[in-house]
């Protein structure tokens, strides 16, 4: 499972120029150099600049529509821009797409402390429950960048924004730009499959180059029978981002909780909530307490299996065992293989790439009344697709869809959808999302497909809206809801009828075994307390970095971590790497948990047959389509005809599959 799933979160206000008219089809920009990204986002500031001083002077009563004009327009430039900041083979088009959104970023901070748009937004007379929630979105968005502060208070604030801005740009760099390589022998290779090491690059003295993109990693966590080649390969994980990182993370803990003082909050944890559904900090922490409290024996009694394997493995005592860190992954591919005789390269043979990326399509054309029609556009890497996607009762053009398969040195490496361009009905415009992930070439097992699944949710959110307004699309909602849509669509690897469906477009693919499918289907929960405990952990980490004494990233860690079972190993810096807390979702990782609950409870409906077409062209309607126009509460009860509760959640807490 990947931990790693971000979002680009579209500013709710920015961009130039009024609405515009667009066609159904979208062309993606191919910049060849960074000289052509930095002439179109010049322009796009300059003409920012001149239609905010239109707009101070303009009329209230079309305030709305012009304001999501120039967010659609920010979208047209930073938002496929933002794509290839992580994506373009050339670091110069990279740095500058980060120059962009910077110097963009610069230009929104001060436009949203526009006392003259503010005043004018706040005699807007909305026509509806749309527009009244957009309005609603749009003055807190002002007023959260400071635009009824004091003058000092809002030079500061807007400071603040900026540097915040640019340091978490830093943080993301180094780790996406690292270049670390481990080199093993063969002879500490045992247990790793002769795919991992076909084709890989060898050192001058023969040994195998591994880098720290997620194929490289999990063949050596998944598979390497000596534990001192797990722990290297950890280690060297472990740092990603570097002692850099660390000081970056202290300083935008600071930063952002200097930033929440300005608005009299004791914590930027206060400040973000505000905008959540969850509503305050308070909320969060008793919800992650009441999941602390369901999973802590979970948690132990799973350990106590993984150590028990590892002492059965080495032929020791379990007196005389330690389980560490770097066993964790190893010890449940193991088990699994014991106890359920699965093997998770077995899955590699029936989940080519190509073919898996066919049947999610196919899963969304079964649910969604959606195909996919390759494009053929000039992209940026020869390893990218596009497609069209089509509603198949009307024919009519739905949005475009952008993947970029496998790893690479300087591409972004772990797995994550951009939705960088939102719908208008107001203007007939199409949505666009990029699908990232770095898969092996060879095959998906069966987590790998999952996280397919999982990053193919977030872009059928974005892919399958259609709103009034363009911020108001996609996943553009609230944080603590992103991630429903996507975890919710995980479930569907586990059943043999759904993936029955790769036949339809594979018909050369060996079809997965029933039985293997029913073996993974009981696997799955295997060590799940672990995994959820760590989720945890994240989250209340990342809520305790920005209270209101913003404390030091690594002794907080050490502190925390080392509360944990397994304690803290020493020399181990994770919070260097951990991207989300850097960035957008900065008092924000509890969304993940937070949306499980939600998503264990839209899962519900399918419970009979995952391939519903009814359901799932009402999940369609109801929640995918709308965006932010209702807020998710009322999607959820739309969807479900009932309030949302925890039952589902808490009860796939207590599955047991062992």
């Amino acid at each position: 499972m990947n931990f790693r799933f971000t979002l680009l979160a579209i500013a709710l206000v920015a961009g130039s120029a009024v609405a515009q008219s667009a066609t159904p089809s979208y062309v993606f920009p191919n910049y060849r150099n960074a000289a052509q990204a930095d002439a179109d986002c010049k322009a796009l500031i300059a003409s920012a600049r001149a239609d905010e001083k239109r707009l101070q002077a303009g009329q209230a009563t079309t305030l709305l529509a012009e304001l999501d004009g120039m967010n659609r327009r920010y979208e047209d430039i930073v938002g496929p821009l933002s794509l290839l900041n992580a994506v373009h083979p050339d670091k110069a088009v990279r740095d500058a797409a980060d120059a962009c959104d910077l110097g963009y970023q610069n230009f929104r901070n001060s436009f949203l402390q526009n006392p003259k748009i503010y005043a004018l937004l706040k005699q807007v007379k909305p026509a509806d429950d749309i527009d009244a929630r957009l309005l609603r979105d749009t003055l807190d968005a002002f007023e959260d960048a400071g635009v009824a502060l004091a003058p000092a208070r809002q030079a500061r604030a807007k400071k603040l924004s900026n540097e915040i801005t640019r340091l978490g740009q830093l943080f993301d760099r180094r780790i996406r730009d690292d270049k670390t390589r481990v080199a093993f022998a063969p002879a500490e290779l045992d247990g790793v499959p002769a795919e991992a090491l076909k084709d890989r690059k060898r050192d001058a003295t023969g040994r195998y180059v591994f880098g720290l993109d997620y194929p490289s990693y999990d063949a050596i966590i998944e598979n390497a029978t000596l534990g001192a080649t797990r722990e290297r390969m950890w280690r060297a994980f472990q740092s990603l981002g570097g002692t850099a990182n660390l000081k970056t993370l202290q300083q935008l803990g600071q930063l952002r909780r200097e930033y929440a003082q300005l608005f009299g909050l004791e914590s930027y944890a206060d400040f973000a909530m505000r905008r959540r559904m969850a509503g305050n900090a308070a909320a969060v922490q008793t919800f992650l307490g009441t999941v602390k409290d369901a999973v802590a024996q979970r948690e132990v009694a799973d350990l106590g299996l993984l150590r028990e394997a590892k002492a059965r493995d080495l032929k020791q005592s379990l007196e005389s065992t330690t389980l560490n860190r770097w066993d964790l992954t190893y010890y449940t591919f193991s088990e699994r293989r014991n106890r359920f005789q699965l093997d998770a390269e077995e899955f590699r043979t029936y989940f080519p790439p190509q073919a898996s990326l066919d049947f999610v399509f196919r899963v969304a054309g079964q649910l969604f009344g959606v195909q996919f029609e390759p494009l053929h556009q000039a992209l940026w890497h020869p390893d990218a697709q596009s497609f069209e996607v089509r509603d198949v009762a009307s024919k009519k053009v739905l949005g475009t869809f952008f993947v970029d398969l496998y790893p690479r040195e300087g591409k972004y490496n772990h797995a994550a959808v951009w939705s960088f361009r939102n719908p208008s009905t107001l203007v007939n415009r199409t949505p666009a999302a990029g699908l990232v992930v770095n898969f092996n070439r060879q095959g998906l097992n069966i987590d790998e497909l999952e996280t397919l699944l999982h990053e193919f949710g977030h872009a059928m959110h974005g892919l399958l809206s259609n709103t009034r307004y363009a911020t108001q699309g996609g996943t553009n909602v609230q944080l603590d809801f992103v991630e429903a849509p996507s975890q919710m669509l995980e479930d569907w690897v586990y059943d043999a009828r759904v993936l029955a469906l790769f036949k339809e477009v594979c018909p050369s693919c060996k079809p997965a075994p029933d039985n293997l499918v029913e073996r993974a289907s009981k696997a799955r929960d295997f060590a799940k307390g672990i995994a959820v405990a760590r989720q945890h952990l994240y989250a209340s980490y990342d809520l305790a970095l920005y209270a209101k004494d913003a404390p030091e990233p690594m002794a907080t860690w050490q502190r925390m971590e080392g509360a944990t079972p397994l304690g803290h190993v020493k020399g181990s810096m994770f919070p260097a790497g951990f991207s989300h807390i850097a960035t957008g979702y900065a008092s924000g990782y509890y969304g993940y948990l937070w949306s499980l609950v939600l998503a264990e409870d839209l899962r519900t409906a399918f419970a009979a047959d995952k391939l519903s077409s009814e359901v799932g062209m009402r999940y369609r309607e109801q929640v995918l389509s709308q965006g932010s126009q209702q807020a998710p509460a009322q999607l959820m009860r739309n969807f479900l005809g009932r309030e949302t509760n925890s039952d589902a959640f808490f009860k796939s807490l207590n599955r047991h599959n062992d």
